[in-house]
């Protein structure tokens, strides 16, 4: 029995201590409280109603908090998963509003379904092929088509479509149906959203102190959406034709099974649910392995794919769409001081209570304050720093960042990434099958060999050193052949080659054949081939074969060691 609750119990609350009590309540409140209007916003962003905003945070974040890797990440609704169900489910919309749940509902299964499966196949190493540039050009384009996408609730248009020229195009076509009210509540929002997030610290610390200024910067948010509710019943807004969230249902989410699609629909879902499956597990990972890291804690990628995997198949259940790992969210939690998952079970109880409580207190509200919130909190998602550094430090990183990003502008969420990711594999390719090859020299009389063209070396006539820095496998072999022939013409009186092996981990079949066929050109041109410094594992593979035993020249444990035999040659 004791065995059994060790496993079932997870390791943070068997081993919990009172004294981070008050610190976890306190960063749960503050958590709870400022995502209610964003988890009714990233909701409407999806294409479902306000309320499913907070069913998105009560299961699966219960769920996560129990299973998850990170003690402090804080799951929910996102502005990635919320654009991508909508995107994934805009042919549904003319079924009703039952039925694009439940399809929601089942989305968030399939993507949960996935997410678990890798946990369980250990697939957690995946996150690091993705590189950089092609997650935040992803991001970044996501956040520009979700911010266009917001301006039907500022504007009263109906803007629709999966890519920035859908967007514009809808715009343009019934720009006629601009409602100035919902556009002046829209804007001055936006507007009072924007100088808070990006000038609050000035402006707050101007007549506060710095505590009690961070915490209006983080309160404003929350302050806004409650003027806005008193003024729209002053001012019956509703009445004035202002789209408001109306009614929220009372009660908690319940257990309800998503709509079972044929396999058509099914087949037609599967995709997406796979990018997004990527996604979630990238974002979140990102986050969470961040603060282990500043924690000091251990991270499981593993486990963090069977938490959220697990997250999203209970949320699917519940009525919920697709969770992740939150960047603000995550950061506001750890930042109020949150020390364990117990922070998440408190944030949940807020979001009980509005469920309980306060759903005809928000009912006034205006779609275009839930607008605004999306778009002024989305600006940070457009990450031009990272291309910019990949820009000065790493061209094709840059590459990928543009493809991602242009590609998720003019053709969607799901062909932007496939695009990202295809440049990302290419640049990968391309760099291995162009590896880094010197000509190296020996610094003085000492035994180290550094590259010609870099340091200043001592050379020897007869003797050309080469040093080959990356593994051998069909993909390079050809390049490395020419380079090396290449030098043995650009050096023609050097009559004693030495390749120089320290970088190389492996050499495939096709990298001993043309080994093999190196060393019979430099044999019939009267030139010997020598190795250096070959690792064990290699030579394990190879001393056997012909490579070795036809070499022209000999195996040297050390590069200084073949010097030293060749050079009085």
């Amino acid at each position: 029995m004791a065995s059994i609750a060790t496993r079932l119990i997870p390791a943070w609350l068997r081993h919990y201590s009172f004294a981070t009590l008050p610190a976890d309540v306190i960063a749960g409140l503050v958590v709870g409280i400022l995502v209610i209007p964003q988890s009714l916003g990233y909701a409407v962003l999806a294409g479902l109603p306000p309320v499913y905003g907070l069913y998105a945070a009560i299961v699966p974040v219960i769920v996560y908090a129990w299973i998850g890797s990170s003690n402090v990440q804080a799951v929910g609704p996102v502005a990635i998963t919320a654009i991508m169900t909508a995107s994934a489910l805009s042919t549904y919309g003319d079924q009703g509003a039952e039925q694009y749940v439940l399809m929601a509902s089942l989305l968030a299964l399939m993507v949960g379904a996935l997410l678990w499966i890798a946990g369980r196949l250990k697939l957690g190493w995946i996150m690091q092929f993705i590189s950089r540039g092609v997650s935040a050009g992803f991001i970044s384009g996501a956040a520009v088509l979700i911010f266009v996408s917001q301006l039907k609730y500022l504007t009263a248009i109906p803007v629709t479509g999966n890519s920035l020229i859908g967007y514009l195009s809808s715009i343009q076509q019934f720009a006629q149906q601009l409602h100035p009210l919902t556009l002046l509540i829209g804007v001055i929002s936006f507007v009072l959203l924007v100088a808070n997030r990006y000038g609050g610290k000035w402006l707050w610390r101007s007549w506060l102190s710095a505590r009690q200024a961070k915490w209006a910067e983080r309160l404003f948010p929350l302050i806004l959406l409650i003027v806005a509710i008193i003024l729209s019943v002053i001012g019956h807004w509703s009445a004035h034709n202002v789209a408001t969230i109306g009614s929220i249902p009372h009660g908690l989410p319940s257990l309800t099974l998503p709509h079972l699609p044929d396999w058509r629909e099914a087949a037609n879902l599967l995709p997406t649910a796979g990018l997004m499956a990527l996604i979630v597990f990238v974002s979140s990972s990102s986050v969470a392995s961040t603060y282990a890291r500043l924690r000091d804690e251990r991270f499981d990628a593993n486990r963090e794919l069977t938490g959220l995997g697990l997250a999203n198949i209970a949320g699917g259940l519940f009525q919920s769409f697709a969770v992740a790992g939150g960047f603000s969210r995550t950061a506001i939690n750890a930042d109020s001081g949150a020390r364990t998952q117990l922070a998440s079970f408190v944030t949940v109880a807020v979001m009980v209570a509005a469920l309980l409580f306060f759903g005809d207190v928000l009912a006034p509200l205006p779609y275009a304050i839930l607008g605004a919130i999306i778009m002024a909190s989305i600006i940070g998602l457009i990450d031009i720093a990272t291309l910019k550094s990949a820009w000065q430090r790493d061209r094709l990183d840059a590459a990928s960042f543009i493809a991602a990003f242009a590609g998720v502008l003019v053709f969607g969420l799901n062909t932007g990434l496939v695009i990202g990711l295809m440049v990302s594999f290419a640049s990968l390719i391309w760099q291995s099958s162009h590896p880094h090859v010197a000509i190296v020299g020996q610094l003085a009389e000492t035994g180290h060999f550094r590259n010609i063209h870099r340091h200043s070396v001592v050379t020897y006539e007869h003797l050309l050193m080469i040093r080959i820095d990356e593994s051998l496998f069909f993909g390079n072999t050809d390049s490395i052949h020419r380079r090396i022939l290449q030098a043995t013409k650009d050096y023609s009186d050097a009559r004693e080659i030495i390749l120089i092996m320290s970088a190389v981990n492996h050499i495939d079949l096709t990298a001993q054949e043309m080994l093999i066929t190196l060393n019979r050109e430099l044999a019939a041109d009267d030139k010997h081939l020598h190795f250096s410094f070959i690792k064990g594992p290699v030579m394990d593979k190879i001393e056997h074969t012909p490579l070795i035993t036809e070499l022209s020249g000999q195996v040297f444990l050390s590069t200084n060691a073949a010097v030293n035999a060749l050079k009085d040659l």
